[in-house]
């Protein structure tokens, strides 16, 4: 190994043990160690920093077919992280460079070369974003955000943008993006004090707390025009509700629907969808990976707004490592965390 150092040191795992049935319980972890490997030749390993924890990970745990494949039982569980390189035969990735890719739930990624392109592994520059914010506003999230609402729901200035999630990883970049890219943008999310931060901190115009119930109504009162542009992270009655208010051409982009993902029956699919036809709208579906090649791009875009202050990225870190990946990662579908979950997995 190129690192003496990490001679006889022990990788600390999180493997998926059997698939879940509604909410994922303990049952369905295991938690293993093993001696770490060298690299091999054109080969990296990378001990990670932090981890990104997703609402779309309850889905790779399904069997069955979808834009990815599933985690296999007893393999490492994905997740994409950050961390730094500590043993490297690949000219492209020196000792001490910070990287991010699919690391896993693992406290060092072994990734071979004939693995590294499929890994998605990449330098990050710590220059233009801090380690937590490339894992939100200039990691999957916000390239989510980006693509989905500029590329999918094509907002055109003055017009209504309106968000569910909105306090989480996607939807704060969403209604940030749609403010500086001119629109009126409305978010919907759950507690009176998320409401207040996107309103407050992240200059939406409005915001609706689905908790209180009054989602239709707060619709009906603030987007008195109609919605031109719904950007969907939570599926369910919400996006019923707003496709009741949804205005001629409007455009609806499918980026999640955390509401659905832990139900134990069929999912619930929109029962108001003929407000499509009658309002000559549409409905697509969005994956972030389809847009890998133009990440580049994004992150220059992000990076400016972040540096010049027209857009600000909040993360929810967790520290205990990878043991406390199971219950962290239960905070998505509780709505426990307050920004963009993150688990701490070690300090450089």
């Amino acid at each position: 190994m190129s690192n003496p150092s990490l001679a006889n040191t022990l990788n600390h795992q999180v493997r998926l043990a059997s698939r879940p049935v509604g909410l994922p319980t303990d049952a369905n972890w295991q938690l293993t160690q093993e001696t770490l490997a060298p690299p091999g030749p054109g080969g990296v390993l990378v001990k990670t920093l932090a981890l990104s924890l997703d609402p779309a990970m309850r889905g790779w745990m399904n069997e069955g077919k979808s834009y990815i494949p599933p985690v296999g039982i007893g393999e490492v569980m994905r997740a994409g992280g950050v961390g730094v390189v500590v043993a490297s035969d690949s000219p492209a990735f020196e000792i001490g460079s910070h990287v991010a890719g699919g690391l896993g739930v693992q406290a060092y990624c072994h990734i071979p070369a004939e693995q590294l392109r499929k890994s998605g592994l990449s330098r990050i520059d710590l220059r233009l974003g801090t380690l937590t914010q490339w894992l939100n506003v200039l990691g999957m999230p916000g390239m989510t955000a980006y693509f989905g609402l500029l590329q999918v729901g094509h907002p055109q200035p003055g017009q209504t943008v309106v968000v569910s999630g909105a306090a989480g990883a996607v939807g704060q970049t969403v209604g940030q993006l749609a403010r500086i890219k001119g629109c009126r943008v409305v978010g919907i999310a759950g507690g009176q004090a998320k409401c207040d931060w996107v309103v407050k901190e992240l200059g939406f115009d409005a915001c609706i707390d689905y908790k209180a119930g009054q989602v239709k109504e707060g619709l009906r009162e603030l987007c008195p025009k109609g919605v031109d542009v719904y950007f969907d992270n939570v599926g369910g009655d919400i996006l019923d509700t707003v496709l009741t208010r949804i205005t001629r051409g409007a455009r609806i982009v499918i980026c999640g629907a955390i509401s659905q993902y832990n139900a134990t029956s069929a999912v619930q699919g929109p029962k108001n969808y003929l407000s499509l036809l009658v309002n000559r709208a549409r409905m697509e579906g969005m994956v972030v990976f389809d847009y890998a090649d133009r990440y580049p791009q994004a992150i220059a875009e992000l990076a400016g707004y972040l540096k010049d202050g027209r857009m600000i990225s909040r993360e929810d870190v967790v520290a205990g490592g990878v043991q406390a990946f199971p219950a962290t990662l239960l905070k998505l579908f509780s709505g426990e965390n307050f920004g963009k979950l993150v688990l701490k997995v070690a300090d450089e």
